[in-house]
């Protein structure tokens, strides 16, 4: 059973961390630096942040992991409704919450959040962030929680068929201009396309293109694609991209990764955005051909401390398929002439709550 297949990988001692490799087991270019190229699949069962049930547990015993995740897929387990022949969701929505709005989404069935976490001489790990120790993000800055607080205002609010803007504040929308919308909704990046690289609950592979001037890592979601520029100069303050601005160079067979210059738009990731972030990467090549990927935030403007974590990625030979997200598809325009009839309806007298 697949679920039985998760618990199992979990526990298991493929994601071994620190097992560096020698030198001589690395595959490498023709200018004799490691070859990074090929595919990834970045999926663990780890999470980011240690969950609470662990307390300051860095790592715990199999038989504690299996417990908790086992309670943990016990939950998604009946959501598993594949049948081809069920009948539409009813009118109004099924019940269901998050991005489908209540007319039914994506069920477990899409979901491919890994099979394997990551163990240490067969313990396992509890979190990806391993600094602070307690394996959590540092507390937010005032500055960083008003930022967060203004991003997510309204996020996950129930859809119920009525446009709630008209009659709350100043009549302002979060529909009343495309560019309001999420950046993920607009299909501009996505939740694994972050900065630091992230797994998420699916579409995690990842596709690495080196060259001696560039490494590229291309994100199965969204397709969207970082550039590093190798041995560059960072671009002048106030240019900005959405997963800033990227400058490798080698220290020994590790590549290190400096990235400053994030949008201040770039909303709703784990980065947050501000321009002050200034990222640093580390991905060291392993004898298997895995990478350890391994990462240090520092933005003294969102958060009272710098915080880290790492984790391994496994190679694969399964490639990336196309994601068919693009700005300005047709559903997008629905989102917007659906808003303006909830808001004719609600100036009628039939809206209003």
């Amino acid at each position: 059973m697949a679920t039985d297949r998760k618990i199992l990988g979990l526990i298991s001692t493929i994601a071994v961390l620190g097992a560096m490799s020698s030198s001589a087991d690395i595959a490498r270019t023709a200018d004799g630096k490691p070859d990074f190229s090929g595919y990834y699949d970045t999926a663990t069962q780890t999470p980011l942040q240690r969950p609470g049930v662990f307390g300051d547990k860095a790592f715990v015993t199999p038989e504690e992991a299996e417990r908790v995740v086992g309670e943990q897929l016990a939950g998604i387990v009946p959501d598993l409704d594949n049948d081809p022949n069920r009948e539409a969701p009813p009118v109004g929505g099924d019940g269901s919450g998050g991005a489908a709005g209540n007319v039914g989404g994506y069920n477990t069935f899409w979901i491919d959040a890994g099979e394997s976490g990551l163990t240490v001489d067969g313990m396992v790990r509890t979190s990806i962030i391993t600094n602070p120790t307690n394996g959590r993000m540092p507390q937010f800055t005032p500055a960083g929680m008003q930022q967060r607080m203004a991003a997510f205002a309204g996020f996950g609010r129930k859809n119920e068929g009525v446009a709630w803007w008209v009659h709350e504040g100043d009549g302002s929308g979060p529909y009343d201009d495309p560019e309001l919308r999420p950046l993920f909704e607009r299909c501009l990046m996505s939740f694994t396309s972050t900065a630091p690289i992230l797994p998420g609950l699916y579409n995690n592979h990842k596709r690495i293109v080196q060259t001696p001037d560039h490494v590229m890592i291309m994100n199965e979601m969204v397709h969207d694609a970082r550039v590093v520029r190798m041995n560059g100069t960072h671009a002048p303050e106030g240019v900005y991209k959405w997963m800033g601005d990227s400058i490798g160079r080698w220290e020994g067979d590790t590549l290190v990764v400096e990235t400053t210059n994030f949008h201040p738009n770039n909303q709703r990731t784990i980065t947050g955005g501000a321009p002050s972030l200034y990222l640093t990467e580390r991905f060291s090549p392993q004898e298997n051909g895995d990478l350890m990927y391994s990462f240090t935030v520092d933005d003294p403007t969102t958060w009272t401390a710098a915080w880290s974590g790492e984790y391994r990625w496994p190679k694969t030979a399964e490639p990336l398929y196309e994601y068919a997200c693009h700005e300005g598809n047709y559903s997008f325009g629905n989102i917007l002439r659906g808003a303006r009839r909830l808001e004719a309806d609600a100036l009628a007298g039939g809206g209003e709550e």
